[in-house]
């Protein structure tokens, strides 16, 4: 299975509730599971990876440490806490090597995160057939001169709105309520000084290329992560970096998870006699028989000739929808041909005609 979000691995958007979670779960885990799928690595591994996205997201605390920071901080805790977590607070002992403490909170003094997003445009024939492309992009990395607080050599003072402790509080009744401190996002400490180097953002900016493989069937708004690509914080340690992958449409081929649709155009007289056509498809020509009186609209499918998605083992279907042309315009002597041709079938080219004599008789009575 290719590296994608625990959100694409279960197909939900990632405000899926816990029922939304559970049902894609289910769903997902009875396609691949192993009973299902004897001597079946790939399926099997799908399995694997569909377990661990479900156990992270159905886990409130899990969740919030995985879409805040992404995967290497649940795997850091998972190994922490032999698969467990306690408290929020265990991402911090992970990350920052220490207690989770007000003081320790004041030393994560950087204010983006290490995990980052780019969008990679590729074409519709890439998607189908797997790619190598170049992603130039951005990632940030701590200002030395500030060590990443945005102040002028690094030195902060205490925080005006909450007298340094990070949290500010609010009296309702007689409950009071705490929050975090908007000031200084909790740490307590405040800039006086801005660094000139890197204009008090407490980065540095870095360009980058790379060169990412494009796995073949992958779909649009697909995401591939790339392992220690991302941003870098001040203990020099770096997150990743998730592609998120637009698929350009293309001008006939149509795609709907991991079939594919093709309009093809078939003039009427073809329609009547019937027809047998070449139609171009992902591995080339297709030989389409068109019975006579086929109508418009009508899907012909070829079994398996569809796309081999990137998280599956069998290929869609190919699906050929035919449309029914007619001519805008006819000469003379395709007029007298059409003519010669309906009284050809006498009254059966007026099929409406024995209704209709019934219908205007009722009609003539309505009037006397």
């Amino acid at each position: 299975m290719v590296d994608l979000c625990y959100y694409e691995i279960l197909s939900v958007e990632k405000t899926a509730n816990k029922t939304e979670l559970k049902k894609a779960y289910r769903k997902m885990a009875m396609k691949y599971h192993p009973d299902k799928n004897p001597n079946n690595k790939e399926a099997e591994e799908n399995f694997k990876a569909v377990n661990e996205a479900y156990q992270v997201l159905s886990d409130e605390k899990k969740r919030e440490i995985y879409d805040r920071y992404g995967k290497e901080a649940v795997h850091q805790n998972q190994g922490q806490h032999h698969g467990g977590f306690e408290d929020i607070s265990s991402m911090f002992e992970d990350l920052f090597s220490g207690g989770f403490s007000r003081q320790q909170t004041q030393q994560k003094r950087y204010s983006y995160e290490l995990d980052m997003l780019e969008q990679l445009e590729i074409k519709f024939h890439e998607a189908i057939f797997g790619v190598e492309k170049e992603l130039k992009y951005n990632y940030k990395t701590a200002c030395k001169s500030c060590k990443a607080t945005g102040a002028k050599d690094g030195k902060l003072s205490k925080c005006q709105s909450c007298g340094g402790v990070g949290e500010i509080h609010s009296r309702q009744g007689f409950m009071t309520f705490a929050q975090t401190c908007p000031a200084c996002q909790g740490s307590g400490q405040a800039v006086t000084q801005k660094c000139k180097s890197c204009k008090a953002t407490g980065y540095d900016t870095i360009k980058d290329t790379i060169k990412v493989k494009i796995p073949a069937g992958i779909n649009d708004n697909n995401r591939i992560r790339v392992s220690k690509k991302g941003n870098i914080d001040p203990n020099n340690h770096r997150g990743d970096l998730y592609i998120n992958i637009k698929v350009k449409e293309d001008e006939h081929f149509v795609r709907h998870e991991d079939d594919i649709y093709l309009e093809v155009p078939v003039f009427f007289t073809q329609i009547a006699l019937g027809a047998t056509i070449d139609v171009p498809s992902l591995d080339g020509k297709l030989s389409l028989n068109i019975p006579p009186n086929s109508k418009d609209k009508e899907h012909f499918v070829f079994k398996n000739k569809g796309v081999k998605g990137v998280n599956s083992y069998t290929k869609g279907d190919f699906i050929v929808q035919i449309k029914i042309v007619y001519p805008q315009k006819l000469d003379d002597t395709q007029k007298k041909l059409l003519d010669k041709l309906q009284e050809s079938f006498g009254i059966k080219s007026k099929p409406y005609q024995k209704g209709f004599d019934k219908m205007f008789e009722n009609i003539k009575g309505w009037f006397t």
